[in-house]
């Protein structure tokens, strides 16, 4: 039976076909659907972990144990994962054992750009990348075959085009694979310095039959074209803008593997043309590999840049000078910027934020929107769990300066990814910092996948949850409140009182994000236009509900979930 899939729902189908047992895996946008598709089968055991770190080394566990299994991430998750995978590297594995990541070019939603090919050369782990939703299958099934033959976890590189287009794909039935058996062997997986000397020799020995694999495996293929005016070397969703934009033009050599790369193959292909065009999205990482074999009738980054996206049009105008016509409104549209959805509980806390002069170091999630107009809240993100530690290194710089006008704001999520390590060091080193988690009970940027504070798991069974304040205490902090975003004037007194005190202190801002379905809402409210004086007082909340119109604010009922912050707010009480 063929269907048309998602990459990411092609990649799970990939594991599931593969006999793929352990899945573990923390949610990130282009990589969150995997995980999601893997665990609607019985089959499979699937979780969310509290961080990538911890998915990889339970994955890692599991192919030890004899299970294949798999872990996924979004590319700065990698970063996080980063210490198991380059161990993983010399330990090899028992059963397969497949890694996804999923860079994020164009940053659609993402703090930066980042190329995770320089992870797999780093770590010397084999990386494969594929091009549409039928790759994706099968280059998961045969990756958990080659980690299996060359005793190696397997990288598979996704992108936000390849994981969230569609094409058709084939469906097969699943190979149940038994457990393979387990061995105590030290030598194999005890990585101390003793063993690990060994385990390199080892993994060098493997990066040559890699390379040697590299030069016939169909992963990489040529396809000549009789019409050929030069010759391009690509990979990933780029091959699919290439085809697009040079059509028989070009003759192509197609990458699926992408570390490391063959060195014969690419000598010969470039040999057949005067000029080649290496045509990658972020990093020249293989048009440097081609200079240093030898191939120097290539271009590349010097045309297509290191930035973003490399979209037909691009590479149309730019090998062919060809420029495609298009028609544009004379008048300005308005951008229409992300917002806080109306009701979202982060929003009167960051008015309060914004309304007392605080000094904020955000993190990521949701919350990370007010940074945004009109509440310009947040001075910086720089990665989960940085707001925490960020606090503690300001305040410390800064002293008693900073100490009573300064906060972290975290997501519940977060906390637990990355951010408890970082109230631990505000509590072993005596911190005066305020620390606010933002407890909307979801993880609501990657779309609403459970976590460790929420009492279920990925499948919705019933699970432990961590109590946020009782944790809180436990680490060590004194002084931790629970306060309703709802109400500004509580959660403006709880910020003032915290910032006053000579010691650490948490705020736990507790209220349900307000798109969970099983949240009840007020009726929605609305203005009184005889009371309104047009102050647009309501508008600095930043809520996608009110505008104005002929001078007077209005509520649109649509959206409106009756939150009651614009209410509060209102001098006047022309919100009823």
């Amino acid at each position: 039976m063929k269907k048309l899939m998602l990459g990411n729902e092609a990649f799970a189908r990939g594991l599931y076909e593969a006999g793929c047992r352990v899945v573990s895996s923390y949610p990130g946008t282009p990589s969150t659907e995997i995980t999601e598709e893997v665990a609607k089968y019985d089959e499979v055991y699937a979780e969310w972990a509290p961080n990538e770190k911890v998915a990889m080394e339970t994955a890692l566990g599991a192919s030890i144990a004899g299970a294949r299994s798999f872990c996924g991430m979004k590319h700065v998750g990698l970063n996080v994962a980063a210490d198991p995978l380059y161990t993983a590297g010399y330990t090899g594995v028992n059963a397969g054992m497949v890694i996804a990541v999923a860079d994020d070019q164009g940053m659609h939603s993402s703090q930066n750009e980042q190329d995770s090919r320089h992870h797999a050369i780093a770590s010397k782990v084999p990386m494969l990348e594929p091009s549409d939703s039928t790759e994706c299958k099968e280059f998961v099934k045969l990756a958990f075959e080659l980690s299996e033959q060359f005793d190696a976890p397997f990288i598979v590189r996704m992108s936000t085009r390849v994981a969230h287009s569609q094409s058709i794909v084939e469906m097969e039935d699943r190979n149940d694979l038994p457990l393979k058996d387990y061995e105590k062997t030290p030598s194999k997986f005890v990585m101390m310095p003793a063993y690990a000397k060994g385990r390199h020799v080892f993994v060098e020995e493997r990066t040559k039959k890699l390379i040697e694999y590299a030069e016939t495996t169909p992963l990489n293929r040529v396809e000549i074209s009789d019409k050929a005016e030069f010759g391009v070397i690509t990979n990933g969703a780029a091959y699919q803008y290439v085809k697009e934009a040079l059509g028989d033009k070009a003759s192509v050599l197609k990458l699926g593997m992408v570390n490391p790369l063959p060195v014969k193959l690419i000598q010969d292909f470039a040999a057949k043309y005067e000029q080649v065009y290496v045509i990658e999205e972020l990093d020249g990482i293989i048009e440097e590999h081609c200079r240093n074999i030898g191939v120097n009738n290539v271009k590349g980054k010097e045309i297509f840049g290191y930035i973003g996206e490399l979209p037909q049009s691009v590479i149309a105008e730019k090998l062919l000078g060809e420029k495609k016509e298009f028609v544009a409104l004379e008048d300005d549209i308005p951008v229409r910027p992300p917002v806080m959805c109306a009701g979202c509980p982060h929003r009167g806390l960051f008015y309060c934020l914004k309304k007392l002069g605080v000094t904020v170091s955000g993190d990521i999630g949701c919350y990370t929107l007010g940074a945004a107009a009109p509440l310009n809240a947040i001075d910086t993100t720089i990665c989960m769990g940085a707001s925490i530690s960020g606090l503690h290194g300001f305040n410390k710089a800064r002293g008693a300066e900073s100490e009573h006008k300064s906060v972290a704001v975290i997501g519940d999520s977060t906390f637990m990814h990355s951010g408890m390590t970082g109230l631990v060091n505000i509590a072993y080193n005596n911190s005066n910092s305020t620390v606010i988690i933002l407890d909307n009970s979801i993880t609501g940027m990657t779309g609403h996948q459970q976590n460790p504070t929420t009492g279920k798991n990925l499948k919705g069974d019933p699970a432990a949850a961590v109590n946020l304040e009782e944790l809180c205490k436990a680490i060590g902090i004194k002084r931790v409140r629970v306060t309703d975003p709802y109400k500004l004037a509580e959660t403006e007194a709880a910020i003032k009182e915290e910032l006053a005190a000579d010691e650490a202190s948490v705020i736990i801002s507790r209220r349900p994000c307000a798109l969970l379905k099983y949240v009840k809402h007020n009726p929605p409210v609305k203005v009184n236009t005889d009371k309104c004086v047009g102050c647009k007082m309501c508008m600095k909340l930043g809520c996608p509900a009110i505008s104005m119109r002929d001078g007077k604010a209005v509520v649109d009922h649509t959206l409106c979930v009756g939150c009651g912050i614009c209410q509060e707010q209102c001098k006047v009480g022309a919100i009823e």
